[in-house]
Parts: C-alpha cells; sequence; structure tokens
C-alpha cells in the first residue's frame, strides 16, 4: 500500500502547515535542534510521493543538523591483537600511525604508564624482529615532515617530569623509564602526527589526525630487548597530561575516557576505544585522588559468597602508595601479602575432590579430572561505592600443561607487596576508564561482539555509536532522536490523512 502527498488544496494545506510549523517547534525543544528552522516546500507542486521517500529526505535532513553539533573527534577505535596467556603472547597490543607519511608502529596497552613511546632509529637494544611477526619499524624523526624535537624550554617537558625521570640532553628533553619488571627505556620527547581511525556519527570510518607528543626510545634493556615477544614501545594510557588521551582530550578531539574490552580465549584481541563503552549492567567505584595510577579502593574479597578474614588496612592507602591498582600492563595479578594467604587457604578449601593438589609445584596448582566451573568456587572482589567484581575461575586460573591426560590449572594470582589487577582478570569484561568523572567501570562482556560507545566528554552532550570488531562492520546508533524523529512523523500523517491531504 502507498502513501501520496497531493499538494492541491491550499486553504487545508496552509491549516496543515501551521500544525507541522507547531510541531517542528516542539521537536526543536525536544532534539535540541536550532531554535529557528526555515519552513520550505519540500516537492514540488502536483507531484505524487511515496511515504518513504519522505522518510528517507526528513531523515537525511536530520541526520545532518544533528551532525553538526556532534562531538568533534567522534569515537576513536585501535585495533587490538595479543592474548593474555602467559605461555604464549602475555600482552595485549595495537596499532598506532605516527609521522608524515604515516608509518604503523605496535605498542603495548599499558593502561599502568603514561607515556607513549616507540623505538627510534640508532636504538641501542631496540629488537629487530618480533615473535609476534609484526614489523619492527623504527621511527626516524628525519624522514617525517611533521617531526619536531621537545626542547627544555617547552612547557611540555615540565609535563614530561611528572611521569618519569626527565632530564635535558643537548638542549632536548630527555626521559628515563623503568617498569616493575626490572626493564626500562630512556630517549627524547618529540611531536609530530598521529594519525587516528574514528568512527563517525554516519557510521562511516573516518581518518583525522593530531599533534602528539611521544617519546623516541635510544635505549632498551631487559625484556624489552627479548625478541619472542616484541613489539614497537608502549602506548600509555595514564592520566598525566602527556599521555595520548590526555592530550587528545585537551585538544577536543577525544572525550576524557576510554574503555578496552580484552578477548580471554586462545585467538585473542579485542576492542580498545576512546569514549566509555556503554553497557546496561555496568558498575563503577570511585578512583583514588591524587594517586601516580588507577587506584581503587577493594574493600574486602569473597570466596564463595563467605566473605574472608583479612585486616581493612591490608588494601589502604597512604601516600602515593597502597590501594589496588588496575593494569592493563600486568599480565598475571597480584594481592597484597595479608590478602593472599586468606585467599589461597579458602580457595584450597572450597575445591571438590576432583581437583587434587600438586604439592610439588612452586605455585598452587590442580590436577582437574572435571571443568574447572565445577571444581573451583566463584570469588568476589568487592570495591567501594559498592560495585563487586566477580570473578569465574577461568578469571584467576591459568592452565599450564596436562598430566596423565588431566588439565594442571594453577592460581593465577600471585604474592607481593600491593594489589593489582592484570589482564587475568580484565579480560572477557567491559573496563571503562572515566577520567572526567574520576571512575572506573567493568561488566561481564563477549568482546568478540559488538559494543555502543559514548562519546561524550564529561560534562558534555552523550552520542552513542555502535563500534564492532575492527575490520567488520561498523554502524551508528543515536539513542533518543530516532523515537521522536518517527512520532514526529507520525503525527504529521495522521493530522495530513485527516485533512484530506492523503491518499492510501
Amino acid at each position: 500500500m502507498s502513501v501520496s502527498f497531493h499538494a492541491g488544496y491550499p486553504a487545508t494545506l496552509t491549516s496543515t502547515f501551521a500544525v507541522v510549523f507547531l510541531l517542528l517547534q516542539t521537536a526543536v525543544v525536544l532534539c535540541e535542534f536550532p531554535s529557528i528552522l526555515t519552513l520550505e516546500r519540500a516537492f514540488p507542486a502536483n507531484h505524487r510521493f511515496d511515504l518513504s521517500e519522505l522518510i528517507n529526505r526528513d531523515s537525511l535532513r536530520h541526520r545532518r543538523i544533528l551532525q553538526q553539533q556532534s562531538s568533534p573527534g567522534g569515537v576513536v577505535d585501535f585495533q587490538v591483537e595479543g592474548t593474555y596467556d602467559p605461555f604464549s603472547v602475555g600482552l595485549y597490543y595495537t596499532k598506532v600511525q605516527l609521522g608524515s607519511p604515516p608509518k604503523d608502529y605496535y605498542v603495548q596497552i599499558d593502561t599502568g604508564s603514561d607515556v607513549l613511546w616507540v623505538g627510534c632509529t640508532s636504538c641501542h637494544g631496540c629488537p629487530t624482529s618480533s615473535g609476534l611477526q609484526i614489523p619492527m619499524e623504527l621511527y626516524d624523526s628525519s624522514i617525517s615532515s611533521t617531526s619536531s624535537p621537545i626542547t627544555c624550554s617547552d612547557r611540555r617537558c615540565s609535563q614530561a617530569a611528572e611521569s618519569s625521570d626527565s632530564g635535558c640532553l643537548d638542549n632536548l628533553c630527555s626521559y628515563k623509564f623503568l617498569y616493575g619488571d626490572g626493564s626500562g627505556t630512556s630517549g627524547y620527547y618529540v611531536s609530530d602526527v598521529m594519525h587516528l581511525s574514528t568512527i563517525g556519527f554516519d557510521s562511516r570510518s573516518l581518518t583525522s589526525s593530531a599533534n602528539v607528543v611521544f617519546g623516541c626510545s635510544t635505549s632498551q634493556t631487559g625484556d624489552l630487548i627479548k625478541s619472542n615477544a616484541a613489539v614497537n614501545g608502549i602506548f600509555g594510557f595514564g592520566q598525566n597530561g602527556l599521555s595520548i588521551i590526555s592530550q587528545l582530550s585537551s585538544q577536543g578531539i577525544a572525550p576524557d575516557a576510554f574503555s578496552h574490552c580484552l578477548i580471554g580465549s586462545d585467538k585473542g584481541g579485542g576492542i580498545l576505544v576512546f569514549g566509555q563503552i556503554v553497557e546496561p549492567n555496568m558498575v563503577y567505584t570511585p578512583l583514588i585522588q591524587s594517586q601516580p595510577h588507577y587506584n581503587v579502593n577493594l574493600q574486602s574479597i569473597s570466596v564463595n559468597g563467605q566473605t574472608l578474614s583479612i585486616d581493612p588496612s591490608t588494601f589502604a592507602t597512604s601516600g602515593n602508595q597502597g590501594g589496588t591498582i588496575v593494569d592493563s600492563g600486568t599480565t598475571l595479578a597480584f594481592l597484597a601479602e595479608g590478602a593472599f594467604k586468606p585467599f589461597l587457604d579458602a580457595i584450597t578449601q572450597s575445591v571438590s575432590q576432583s581437583a587434587q593438589p600438586l604439592v610439588s609445584q612452586k605455585n598452587q596448582c590442580y590436577v582437574i579430572t572435571s571443568s574447572i566451573s565445577d571444581a573451583f568456587p566463584l570469588v568476589s572482589l568487592n570495591f567501594a561505592g559498592g560495585a563487586s567484581m566477580h570473578l569465574r575461575p577461568k578469571d584467576y586460573l591459568i592452565q599450564q600443561n596436562t598430566v596423565g591426560g588431566a588439565e594442571v590449572w594453577c592460581i593465577g594470582f600471585q604474592p607481593s607487596q600491593i594489589t593489582i589487577l592484570g589482564d587475568l582478570v580484565l579480560k572477557d569484561k567491559i573496563i571503562v576508564y572515566d577520567l572526567g568523572g574520576q571512575r572506573i567501570g567493568w561488566s561481564d562482556y563477549d568482546c568478540s561482539s559488538s559494543v555502543n560507545v559514548s562519546a561524550a566528554s564529561s560534562g558534555g552532550r552523550s552520542e552513542v555509536v555502535n563500534a564492532g570488531q575492527v575490520g567488520g562492520s561498523m554502524s551508528s546508533q543515536i539513542t533518543g532522536y530516532e523515537p521522536i524523529l518517527i512520532l514526529f512523523l507520525a503525527s504529521i500523517l495522521h493530522l495530513a490523512v485527516t485533512a484530506g491531504d492523503f491518499s492510501l
């Protein structure tokens, strides 16, 4: 059945258009459109059009109007590769494009540090090959037309001092990083163009660019020089002003939030976006203020619903230490000494008879003759604000090998001076780092699925796009506007049909 528009009743049209004009004003208020719209004839007189043509035309018009008011950068999307499995890759990494002309650099995703750095030409100790089968590109400032060094007098050099041991070498702003595993890197800062893949409001995959400051590594030590899982550098996602998320947010190119969803299966991969992934089951806990990392307040641990007897001071924050750190650059998970033994004892007491302890192992391991879901208890990490992170056995166990056809699984948590939640715990979950709101959120999720992402900065209007796995289809989803548009069109049709302006 087709619906056509007639333009042959001037008196009736006048009254109808008056009503339409009032409805447009209502739409202006509801949808935050510009306050004044010019009303003009959409189609020539004496022509008949299908309803679908009317809807398509208005939809395109409204989409253009909304797009003009959308966030300037949209949602920046990164491809994620790697796995948490310490017996294979043991890290997640992504690709960034730097320089003019742009070149690809594969860097580890690390929420435990602040700065993006890549290996540079003449680097001492930089690996030249990788077991990850990625090209080991070295950044060369001399062949990038947009590269410039950061001098010691540059105000950005003072920001760098907050994230590393910085200095001045031949008037270049230098740095030195030392990581928790004993590895390290040193070099100097440069400014160059970073090329970004953005999901636009209209579902198109767009490219944009921004000038950013990053490290040019001239020396690497420790595990960074090993080629088995070598990457081109590290992508620090901390809160310092020199982190890429802070730089892009201050330029209005990206929101002051980012999210990841890391696949825990052997295939690995996942999703990394600048913006907040939106999911109905998200829970949030506040960030502890004035801390160098993403520190949150872990208050208790439960095993099979029973709260463990742990001194609250075990998780307390004192100065710039303590609390619980959320760190995607850590492969496993670590519990403060006062919490580790009660946790391990509770697991041991709760396992079924199908899990037999292996006393010969350095770590607490078990021979499993059934599924780990049946043999091991559920664990809950309970945080400030009433937010709990529920851990299934696969979130705290690691499969090591087999014995006589049976699987050997070991406790993935390790004792430490501080509590750190690494990829073992973070995988198979949406993790949102809301810098503007100073909170961290999470929810269990199938990270091979698409996600809805809000591109709003703190205090700004929210627009949501749908981000699928990188390389797959991406479509936009704008919440709130489409139902109003449909209701608006339906009202026009009802009034017009009643007035005799449409023939069915």
